[in-house]
């Protein structure tokens, strides 16, 4: 359980108070409702883009990384396709420091030319290295549009391609800046050894000044129904064949959500799992082989995927996968195998909430629920899964005209 107060400046921030009072630190975590889902479709890649820019020095401080070493404090950040989120740890007597660092950035950046091209060529070339010269590492570009034709998630987190970064302009720069980087869309979450007083005085002092700002409403394309089966063959110099296979499944706040989750577990989650077992071990059709959930908010997608063994073509072993997701489908799956895979769901909730910036992402995440007490409701709704769920929500999923393939096929 995850102990928390809540209030609302004027300006639309919402602030979220952990306190404890164990430690001797203080974590400050601020997400932005802003990922890559938002983004135009000619201008991909900007939600990331902005994750570098936020570094390069705001509207009354050149550097963000120098005053907070200064006082013992380190940070990071990362985005995805619909947040973007950053993070701050510091001794608990030097947290004004993140607030004055963190509010300057939101009041605006410096807007800096020399700061978009540095950190243009770093995202230049992340993409260069992790997505086009990385085996595999082109999945992402090429399974997202194959299994999404109108929602913005059919692109990655990077973008869809490097002439969108290249060609930004600082005058797109702003205009996403002042769409998005705003207090009404952000969510502050102080944790650690401070106080609920503390914070509220602190919040009122760097962050009530700056002004609230046109927010930029959501309209999202939703994905229809998918009613067939999608297919695509890609050829690399990658070092196995292998398999991709997605089905559409429901985003992270609905009830559905966990049955599936459990369901992924069940079909790969360790050695004894029916994947694993049945195609690794048994069949020795993979040498590799998972499956999960991608966790988004909007619907999201169910992913199988795994390495195929030498000599065995893939279309025998996208047949192998469909015949044990068969077995789900036809015979159910068992107590036990349900009771085993939500202890390791619940151990992994529990485990995760010892750190403290854990615990403060967590309740980042969950306002966006719309009730953060979310974050303390996740292990009950585990536990109400029934076998019965699983079953029904795997009948609803794991259909063929519900699934998006891709046959990767290694070339010498």
């Amino acid at each position: 359980m995850i102990s928390f107060n809540e209030f609302t400046l004027n300006n639309g921030l919402r602030v979220i108070v952990h306190e404890d009072h164990t430690v001797q630190v203080a974590v400050m975590n601020i997400l932005y409702d802003v990922g890559s889902r938002d983004e135009d479709p000619n201008k991909t890649g900007f939600a990331h883009l902005f994750e570098h820019l936020m570094f390069g020095g705001s509207k009354n401080i050149p550097s963000y990384d120098e005053p907070l070493q200064l006082v013992g404090g380190e940070n990071n950040a990362f985005t995805s396709t619909d947040i973007t989120n950053y993070y701050l740890t510091v001794p608990a007597s030097n947290i004004e420091t993140g607030f004055w660092l963190e509010s300057d950035r939101m009041l605006s950046l410096s807007f800096d030319p020399k700061a978009l091209e540095v950190q243009r060529k770093v995202v230049i070339e992340e993409f260069k290295q992790r997505y086009l010269n990385q085996p595999y590492g082109d999945v992402w570009l090429k399974l997202r549009p194959l299994a999404y034709h109108t929602h913005p998630y059919q692109w990655a987190t990077i973008g869809k391609e490097i002439a969108h970064i290249e060609n930004a302009t600082m005058e797109d720069v702003k205009e996403f800046f002042f769409a998005h980087y705003l207090p009404s869309n952000a969510v502050l979450v102080v944790a650690g050894n401070v106080t609920t007083d503390q914070v509220k005085k602190l919040a009122d002092k760097w962050f009530a000044p700056i002004p609230h700002g046109n927010k930029k409403e959501k309209n999202l394309k939703q994905e229809p129904g998918q009613t067939a089966k999608r297919t695509l063959h890609v050829e690399a110099k990658v070092p196995a064949h292998a398999l991709y296979k997605t089905f559409h499944m429901a985003g992270r706040f609905h009830a559905d959500y966990y049955a599936t989750d459990l369901l992924s577990d069940i079909l790969s989650r360790g050695e004894s799992s029916r994947l694993y077992q049945t195609l690794v071990k048994e069949k020795e059709i993979f040498t590799s082989i998972s499956s999960f959930v991608m966790g988004t908010i909007d619907p999201g997608l169910l992913v199988v995927n795994g390495r195929v063994r030498d000599g065995i073509s893939l279309p025998d072993a996208e047949h192998e996968v469909d015949e044990v997701i068969q077995t789900v489908l036809q015979q159910g799956v068992t107590e036990r195998e349900l009771r085993k895979v939500k202890n390791q769901a619940v151990s992994t909730l529990v485990f995760g909430e010892i750190e403290l910036l854990n615990r403060a992402m967590n309740l980042a995440f969950a306002s966006l629920s719309g009730h953060t007490d979310w974050v303390n409701s996740e292990a009950e709704a585990i536990e109400k899964v029934s076998v019965q769920d699983v079953h029904r929500v795997a009948h609803e999923i794991l259909s063929p005209q519900n699934s998006s393939v891709m046959y990767y096929h290694a070339i010498k």
